[in-house]
């Protein structure tokens, strides 16, 4: 009986230290800004593999919404806007 509840405190102590620390959306950050902004980025094609992969497991929300807007046209730019002249007669 002891063994679980210390086996559950370590599991409530473990999540809870996960959800402060954030290491899945610390390691798509990472992986991210390894894959966009790295000046030697394109030194190997495995290494950004594992980085992309590392980017598809930790968010693959974002990498499907950033693979359509690659693809998408760009918007239009919208209309000028017209400012009257408010010249005293």
């Amino acid at each position: 009986m002891i063994a679980l509840a210390l086996a559950a405190v370590l599991a409530a102590a473990a999540g809870y230290a996960a959800g402060r620390l954030r290491p899945w959306v610390r390691l798509g950050e990472w992986a991210n800004w390894q894959l966009r902004f790295d000046l030697a980025r394109w030194d190997t094609r495995p290494r950004s593999a594992v980085l992309a992969a590392a980017l598809i497991v930790t968010d693959p929300r974002g990498m499907r919404d950033a693979y359509r807007n690659r693809r998408r046209d760009p918007e239009p730019a919208p209309a000028p806007v017209r400012v009257r002249s408010v010249d005293p007669d």
